[in-house]
């Protein structure tokens, strides 16, 4: 589902327009964005979490050239579903 789909099928299940699906949804992925970025979980329960994991610094190795490169640290966005979810899926 990209978010094109995403936003029709918010637009369906709750009675929004498509224009007040889509703000919706990117109020929610902003908000999202904004809390990461300062440093914060997103935590909806039954859902998941949301949250910025650190990735230490490590070697790579250029597919092409065979050639070893140095990988820097980074901080990377993360998803953890919550049980409610994982049941819905199995």
């Amino acid at each position: 589902m990209n978010k094109t789909e995403l936003i029709n099928k918010v637009s369906e299940k709750s009675g929004l327009g498509k224009k007040d699906a889509e703000m919706a949804v990117n109020a929610f992925t902003e908000t999202v964005t904004e809390a990461l970025k300062s440093g914060n979980d997103v935590q909806l329960v039954g859902f998941g979490s949301f949250q910025v994991k650190p990735r230490a610094a490590r070697e790579g190795r250029n597919p092409k050239t065979g050639e070893t490169l140095k990988i820097a640290a980074a901080n990377v966005p993360s998803f953890k579903a919550g049980q409610r979810l994982k049941e819905a899926v199995k």
